[in-house]
């Protein structure tokens, strides 16, 4: 009904000067008549349910609350509030029909871009289904490339893998040509490291055994490998034969010319076992009997340069045979000073890593040396080849085992040699010396971290122990077993037999200064008692007690100057002589003073601590101190001379002497001074006060002797 009274309404007009057809509405005919009628026939259907709920959620609402304060009826509000939207509405169309003539444009312009929009989808159509067509083909071709790329990825793969299979099984016309006909230099070395690839693949790899091109390649790399295995094996026997030339220097021929080739004997050992084992067995022998050779020379032309330093004889307490009267109480025999005092025979210690002797130098210039001096050269010798070699050997054969084969000839003519040499040795410094050799050696071997010589050294240390024991005792049972009768002499002097005890006993004292070997210094100590009990015993052979106590304290002081001499490594022993020294300094002192003043000693030593003023009947008396002070007054400075001519004419050490003077002056003047104070307080003493001697006149002749050292 609204579009028929809408096309009825219309009226259609021409505007004469533009030709534009025009469209007026009537609104009274869209509008109709409006008319608010009475409601109040339609009460009976209003429902008033909830209206309290309204009611009560409008009372805070600002319009009601002021349509109610009015006290306007609401039906009258609603007549006007109908007739304001009424307004509203008319004037809302009458702007739209204002407008009229533009929303006719936009309607036309609407509709042209509604069919151009046609015409494009129509359009985009066709381009999504060609799109769609041309997908599905990039696709078809993405599969294909897909395809075509895996394809290319396995014929990579496959063409890798001939190619390696195919390089590894070929044998190239330059490899042939190099293993037959060429000679054995880097290239060679080259092409042999090339084959031995082929020789482990066509071995190594299972599936290359199933191959047909394994049948035609495999008879020429056999050919091959034995063509390069007897080729180099007649180059390393050659090089091996110039090994035994006549003075050859092996180390640089190894260094320079066989380890160049060392590739040589892997191959070998690779693929050619039982010729490695010719070549190694080859070496072996080659160089077993050359180091034989040339160790068994440098012993015997060091034997040349030995100088004999001790024989069974030359023991501590065997007996000085003198020849002449000049020469009685000497040892004549050649080289004394060496046998039991170590001297300059220290030194080897010293140079322990020089080098090893040159014997025709040494023989040219007509010198002789202790055996420690060959032994430290030989030793020195044998570690330098034996390090030489260890270390060739493990690089050049990669086995450290070659070098214990190799070195069995040269252990066995050292152990030859050193066998004879200890079975005849007496020297006991020397062995000594040998010992400390040995150990200095073991050092020197565990720096440079070759361990081929441990067993050696330790066999060779195990060996001079036991000797060195047996010698050692040898001096010990020879002072046991001493002739008194022939070794004492009447003379109170140090005796030679100390001396030799001294100095030996010095010498392994500061041997064993750094090593603190607790074996050899019980040995030491048997060694003493042994001298103390022979020492004893030639003192006892004199005929009176101060002889006996001069002779011992000669041969203590002595022996104290010796170990003092040596170094501060004295230790017990020398405390031990220090207090025999004391005690016998002591017992001489008062056998010198009892001597030349016996009766004033006596005296003192009786009746001195008496009280002189009791009462008692046995109490000192003047008569009988008078004469002691009388004979003191009238000879004490002649008695101290003889005194003093005694002690130098006894004692052998002129500070020892007067210091045994010294000692026994000063008990003197101990001794008169108690006698002094014994005389102040006799009864009756005053008379003989003028007869004592000054203390301070005593004290200033100490004095001038005191100053005579």
């Amino acid at each position: 009904m609204a579009k028929v009274a809408t096309n009825r309404a219309e009226e259609v007009s021409f505007d004469g000067r533009n030709g534009i057809q025009k469209v007026v509405l009537d609104l009274g005919a869209f509008v109709g008549d409006l008319s608010v009628e009475d409601d109040a026939g339609s009460d009976d259907d209003v429902s008033l349910e909830g209206l309290q709920q309204e009611l009560e959620e409008c009372k805070n609402d600002e319009v009601v609350a002021n349509i109610l304060s009015k006290g306007v009826k609401l039906r009258d509000h609603t007549k006007g509030v109908e007739n304001n939207l009424r307004e509203v509405e008319l004037d809302s169309i009458q702007d739209y029909i204002k407008e009229s003539d533009n929303l006719v444009s936009l309607h036309d312009q609407i509709h042209d871009c509604d069919s151009i929009l046609t015409q494009m989808e129509a359009l985009l159509s066709g381009f999504q289904a060609e799109i769609g067509s041309i997908s599905s083909a990039i696709k078809v071709l993405q599969e294909k490339s897909m395809d075509m790329g895996l394809k290319l990825k396995n014929r990579k793969v496959a063409e890798s893998k001939l190619a390696k299979f195919v390089e590894d099984i070929i044998v190239p016309p330059r490899m042939i040509d190099v293993i037959v006909d060429g000679e054995v230099n880097e290239e060679y070395m080259r092409t042999l490291e090339i084959l031995s690839k082929k020789l482990k693949f066509v071995e190594a790899d299972p599936l290359v055994n199933s191959s047909k091109a394994l049948k035609d390649v495999q008879p020429e790399l056999e050919r091959l490998r034995q063509k390069a295995i007897s080729k180099v094996f007649e180059f390393i026997v050659q090089k091996l034969y110039a090994l035994r030339k006549p003075k050859t220097n092996i180390q640089i021929l190894q260094q320079s010319v066989l380890l160049k080739y060392k590739y040589v004997i892997s191959f070998l050992k690779e693929h050619g076992k039982e010729v490695y084992n010719e070549v190694r067995g080859a070496y072996i022998d080659t160089m077993n009997k050359v180091l034989s050779a040339q160790f068994r020379a440098y012993i015997q032309a060091l034997e040349k340069l030995q100088l004999d330093i001790a024989t069974s004889s030359d023991l501590i307490g065997v007996e000085a045979r003198s020849t002449s009267l000049f020469s009685r109480g000497r040892e004549p025999l050649k080289n004394r000073s060496s046998v039991f005092a170590l001297g300059e025979r220290i030194n080897i210690l010293k140079e322990i890593d020089q080098p090893a002797l040159i014997p025709h130098i040494a023989e040219a210039n007509s010198q002789k040396y202790p055996y420690e001096v060959l032994f430290r050269s030989l030793h020195k010798l044998l570690m330098d080849t034996a390090s030489s070699e260890y270390l060739f050997c493990d690089e050049f054969f990669g086995e450290e085992s070659i070098f214990y084969e190799i070195f069995a000839g040269p252990f066995a003519v050292i152990d030859e040699h050193f066998n004879t040499i200890l079975s005849n040795s007496f020297d006991a410094i020397g062995l000594m010396l040998m010992i400390r050799i040995i150990h200095q050696h073991q050092l020197i071997m565990s720096r440079r971290r070759i361990p081929c010589l441990d067993s050696y050294l330790d066999k060779v240390n195990i060996a001079l122990w036991p000797r060195f024991k047996t010698v050692f005792d040898m001096h010990i049972v020879s002072m046991r077993n001493a002739n008194l009768a022939t070794l004492w002499e009447d003379d109170v002097h140090p005796h030679y037999i100390m001396r030799r005890y001294a100095e030996f006993t010095a010498s392994l004292i500061h041997l064993n200064f750094e090593y603190g070997d607790g074996q050899l210094e019980l040995n030491l100590e048997r060694l003493r008692m042994a001298v103390d009990d022979l020492l004893n015993k030639l003192a006892r052979r004199f005929p009176k007690p101060k002889l006996q106590t001069v002779f011992l304290i000669n041969n203590y002081d002595m022996t104290i100057a010796v170990l003092k001499a040596t170094g501060p490594e004295g230790g017990k022993i020398q405390v031990h002589f220090e207090e025999l020294l004391k005690s016998n300094t002591s017992i001489f002192v008062e056998e010198l003073l009892l001597e030349h003043f016996g009766d004033l000693i006596r005296f003192v030593k009786t009746r001195g601590s008496e009280d002189p003023s009791s009462s008692s009947e046995k109490s000192v008396t003047v008569a009988e101190v008078g004469p002691l002070v009388k004979d003191f007054d009238s000879r004490w400075k002649a008695a101290i001379e003889l005194m003093h001519k005694d002690v130098i004419t006894s004692f052998s050490n002129f500070l020892c002497g007067m210091e045994i003077l010294r000692t026994a002056l000063t008990q003197l003047l101990l001794y008169y001074t108690r006698l002094s104070d014994c005389v102040k307080k006799i009864a009756g003493g005053s008379a003989i006060h003028k007869d004592l001697v000054s203390i301070q006149l005593i004290i200033h002749e100490i004095r001038k002797y005191s100053r005579t050292f």
